[in-house]
């Protein structure tokens, strides 16, 4: 169910830590890099002899005097490095790379006490001049317009650019990369945007949402709407992690996820 298994956004995010795809044998291989250029792997996808694919990696990273460290690992697959590795790694609980799980019906129907401020949020934006509608090709060049205006107002750094990069390479590809998005018009114009894609038969992963925050509600209304849309089919949504920025936090746990799905870096000796 984690964020990292989908090619879109491997392919989308390769810029922020230089990405590489590869295939060992019947296993999916993302390595990326630090900023000191020490390479990381997330666990691979696939089936097969883990104690190979292991193997190799950790040769990759012996030959160029690094510890193999190994990423979004979910307690479900803890056991492979226990009975493998006994005592030959540490492991780290990566509460900032932790995916945000939510169930679709609580995101569709803003149901219960819990969700009280949202259904206000939403009603407040319901009285504007709106039209919500899935992307079509022929909105392409209006989003992407969007997002750069967007990303011109802000400061700029490495992770913002990366995510500029991400963005076009979304629309680029939209279509071969079997994407689905929303976007809400106001007046005509686009005031918010959101991608995403379907993760695995019971998930759906939301990899971009953006929004002009001076309409009041609009974050909760695009998130409703698309969901409502483009992934009332599904149990789950995935809203990816919070980077460990508090903002983020705060509004990812104010839409109360039906769970975490916890991930940990395993790091060998």
């Amino acid at each position: 169910m984690g964020c990292e298994y989908t090619f879109a956004n491997n392919m989308a995010w390769k810029r922020l830590a230089d990405s590489k795809i590869a295939f060992y044998k019947d296993f999916y291989i993302v390595r990326s890099q630090t900023e000191n250029n020490a390479p990381y792997f997330v666990f691979p996808s696939g089936s097969g002899n883990y104690m190979e694919v292991f193997g190799e990696l950790k040769r990759y990273t012996d030959s160029l005097g690094v510890p193999l460290k190994i990423t979004g690992v979910t307690e479900k697959y803890i056991h492979i490095f226990n009975e493998l590795f006994p005592d030959k790694f540490t492991m780290e609980y990566d509460r900032d790379g932790s995916d945000y799980i939510y169930l679709s019906s609580d995101l569709i129907n803003l149901d219960g006490k819990k969700f009280h401020s949202k259904r206000n949020h939403l009603s407040h934006f319901r009285s504007l001049n709106y039209e919500f509608s899935l992307i079509q090709e022929k909105d392409f060049d209006d989003c992407i317009s969007f997002c750069t205006e967007d990303y011109n107002s802000r400061p700029r750094n490495h992770s913002s650019v990366a995510e500029q990069y991400s963005i076009n390479t979304y629309f680029i590809y939209f279509n071969e990369l079997e994407l689905t998005g929303g976007i809400i018009r106001i007046d005509g114009k686009i005031s918010a945007l959101t991608i995403g894609e379907r993760l695995n038969s019971d998930t759906f992963c939301v990899h971009i949402e953006k929004a002009d925050r001076s309409f009041a509600g609009i974050y909760t209304a695009i998130n409703n709407f698309f969901v409502s849309s483009a992934a009332r089919d599904f149990k789950y949504i995935n809203r990816e992690e919070d980077l460990g920025i508090e903002g983020l936090r705060k509004s990812k746990l104010s839409y109360h996820p039906v769970f975490l799905l916890d991930k940990y870096i395993i790091t060998f000796k």
